[in-house]
C-alpha cells in the first residue's frame, strides 16, 4: 500500500510520545500521592486516582476523541480555578486565624502539651529536629530515640513508631527518615520561634518538648482538659477555662481566653464585619472607593495615551515608525517587578529623579493625595505600551476608505475619528478595557512594590491611603501579627463578586457597539 510505511511510522511516533506523556502524567501522580499518604488523606488519595484513570480511560480509548480535547483545559481549569473560588469561599464563613486552624481535639492536644513542664524523672529523649516537605515552611516533627533505642516520630497531632530510620550510634539521634527533612542547625535557628513553642502530645496531661537543638523531655501539663465539665484547668493558679464553641474558644469568667482555640463556622460574620461593624466599614469603604478610583483612572489614562501614540505613529509614510514603536513598546518588555522598584526610587523624597530635576522636596510616599498620584503615574506607564499594541492593531484593520468617505461627506478631523473610527475600535478594545480594569482592580504589584499601601492612617495600623483590597486583604491574612485567614477569605469573596459584577454589567452593555459592525 503507498505510503503505508510512513503512514506506520507516524502511528509507532505517535505512539511513542502518547506512552511518554502518560508516563510522565503518571510519575506526577505518584509525586502526589506520596505526601497524601504521609499525610492519611485518603480522600485526596482517591480523587488523584480517580483523576489518573479518566486520564488513561480519555487517552487510551479511540471513542473519546472529543474529550482528548476538552480534559485538559477542564482539569487545569477546576484545580486553578473552582476548587480555590470553592476553598476560598468556604473558609470565608469560618474563624480560620492563627490559633484557630485545627480541630477542639488538636487544641486541647496543644494546650496540654504547650503547658508541660520538666520534673526530675522526666525521660529524655535524643532529638532530631525534621520536617514534612520544605525545610522553611513545612510542618514541624520531631525525631526521638529513646533510652532502648526505639525511634519515634511526634508532631503536633501526637507520637507514632518510626520503622526505619538511620541513628547515629555515638549521639543516639536520627540522623535520615523516609517521608521527612532533617533540618541544619542554620535552618533550625531560622524557625527558633516556632520551636520554642512547638509539643508532641502523648498520654493525657502529658508531652514532649525541646531542651535545646539535641535532647527532648517529657514532662507533665499544667493545664488540664477535663470533659466533664468541658473545660480547661490551670492548676498552677487555679482559672478555669470554659469551652465557648460559638467562637472556638476556652474561656474564663473575666473574658480571657486561651490562645490556642478552634475552627468554626461563624456563618456570615465575617462578612457583616466590613460591612456593618463601624470601625472595619470605614475602612473596607474607604479602601473600596480608592480601589474603583485607581482601577477606572488607570484604565482610562492608558486607554487615552496608547490610542494617542497609536493615532500619532498610524500616520502614513512617516519615516522611522519601526523606531518609534520599539521605543514605544520598551516599558512593558521589561520586567514590570524591576520597573516598580526602579519608579520608587525615582520618587525618593531625597535622592528621587522627580525631586531633583524639577526642584522640589515633596514627600511623595508620605502624603496620602501624592503617594496615591504616583502610583496611578508608575502604572499608566507600565500599562500605556500594551494599549498601543492592542489599538495599533485595530486601526489597521479598519479601512481607510472609510475615513476619506467621512472627509468627502464634510467631516473634519475630529468629527470623523468620533463618529467613524472610535466606535469601530471599541469593537475590539471594549473587551480589552473591561479585562485591563480587572487587572488593575487586583493589581497587588502596583501598590505593594511601591508604597506597601501606605501612608497607614494614624487610628488604623491595618490600612493604608494607597491600598487596594488586595493589599489590604494581604496584610490581613499574612502581615499581622495574628493572620485572620477567615476574614481575609471573606474580603476575596467580596472583590470577586464587585470584578464579576463589573465585568459582566460592562460586557453586556458593550453589546449594544455591535450595531456599528
Amino acid at each position: 500500500m503507498p505510503g503505508g510505511r510512513w503512514a506506520g511510522d507516524g502511528s509507532l511516533a505517535g505512539r511513542v510520545v502518547k506512552i511518554g506523556l502518560l508516563g510522565l502524567f503518571t510519575a506526577l501522580g505518584a509525586w502526589a500521592v506520596l505526601p497524601l499518604y504521609l499525610g492519611d488523606n485518603w480522600l485526596g488519595i482517591g480523587l488523584v486516582l480517580a483523576v489518573l484513570g479518566l486520564v488513561y480511560y480519555v487517552y487510551l480509548s479511540r471513542r473519546t476523541v472529543p474529550a482528548k480535547y476538552l480534559v485538559p483545559g477542564v482539569l487545569f481549569l477546576v484545580a486553578f480555578q473552582i476548587l480555590p473560588v470553592l476553598y476560598t469561599m468556604s473558609t470565608s464563613v469560618t474563624n480560620m486565624s492563627d490559633g484557630h486552624r485545627g480541630s477542639k481535639e488538636q487544641a486541647i492536644s496543644s494546650i496540654e502539651s504547650m503547658s508541660v513542664t520538666r520534673a526530675p524523672d522526666s525521660e529524655e529523649y535524643a532529638l532530631t529536629v525534621a520536617t514534612t516537605g520544605d525545610p522553611e515552611t513545612g510542618s514541624l516533627v520531631f525525631l526521638l530515640t529513646d533510652s532502648e533505642g526505639q525511634t519515634y516520630a511526634g508532631t503536633a497531632d501526637g507520637l507514632e513508631d518510626l520503622d526505619g530510620a538511620t541513628v547515629d550510634p555515638a549521639s543516639g539521634r536520627v540522623t535520615e527518615a523516609f517521608g521527612y527533612t532533617i533540618l541544619t542547625p542554620a535552618q533550625v535557628n531560622t524557625r527558633s520561634d516556632e520551636l520554642e513553642e512547638f509539643a508532641v502530645p502523648t498520654d493525657s496531661g502529658a508531652g514532649i518538648r525541646s531542651s535545646g537543638l539535641s535532647t527532648a523531655f517529657e514532662g507533665s501539663a499544667v493545664r488540664v482538659y477535663d470533659a466533664g465539665c468541658d473545660c480547661v484547668t490551670d492548676t498552677e493558679t487555679g482559672r478555669v477555662y470554659t469551652a465557648d464553641d460559638e467562637r472556638g474558644a476556652f474561656v474564663d469568667e473575666e473574658g480571657d481566653r486561651l490562645p490556642q482555640g478552634w475552627q468554626v463556622n461563624v456563618g456570615l460574620d465575617n462578612f457583616a464585619r466590613f460591612l456593618l461593624n463601624p470601625s472595619f466599614a470605614t475602612s473596607f469603604f474607604g479602601i473600596l472607593v480608592w480601589n474603583i478610583v485607581f482601577a477606572v483612572s488607570v484604565t482610562f489614562l492608558v486607554f487615552v495615551v496608547g490610542l494617542a501614540v497609536a493615532l500619532t505613529l498610524h500616520v502614513p509614510r512617516m519615516r522611522g515608525k519601526v523606531l518609534y514603536r520599539i521605543l514605544v513598546v520598551l516599558p512593558y518588555a521589561m520586567s514590570s517587578l524591576a520597573m516598580y522598584l526602579l519608579w520608587r526610587d525615582m520618587f525618593n523624597t531625597d535622592f528621587g529623579l522627580f525631586n531633583r530635576m524639577l526642584g522640589l522636596d515633596v514627600d511623595w510616599f508620605g502624603n496620602p493625595w501624592s503617594a496615591r498620584v504616583a502610583v496611578i503615574l508608575t502604572n499608566v506607564w507600565l500599562g500605556y505600551p500594551y494599549m498601543f499594541l492592542v489599538a495599533t492593531g485595530a486601526l489597521q484593520a479598519i479601512p481607510r476608505e472609510l475615513q476619506q468617505a467621512a472627509r468627502i461627506d464634510g467631516a473634519n478631523a475630529w468629527q470623523s475619528f468620533r463618529h467613524v473610527t472610535l466606535p469601530l475600535l471599541m469593537v475590539a478594545m471594549t473587551p480589552i478595557l473591561v479585562a485591563v480594569f480587572a487587572f488593575n482592580f487586583n493589581n497587588f504589584n502596583a501598590v505593594w512594590l511601591l508604597t506597601r499601601g501606605g501612608p497607614l492612617f494614624a487610628d488604623n495600623s491595618t490600612a493604608g491611603a494607597t491600598d487596594l483590597l488586595i493589599t489590604y486583604t494581604y496584610r490581613l491574612a499574612f502581615n499581622e501579627a495574628t493572620a485572620q485567614y477567615g476574614y481575609a477569605a471573606a474580603l476575596s469573596v467580596m472583590i470577586f463578586v464587585i470584578v464579576s459584577v463589573i465585568s459582566v454589567v460592562s460586557l453586556w452593555r458593550s453589546r449594544a457597539l455591535k450595531e456599528v459592525d
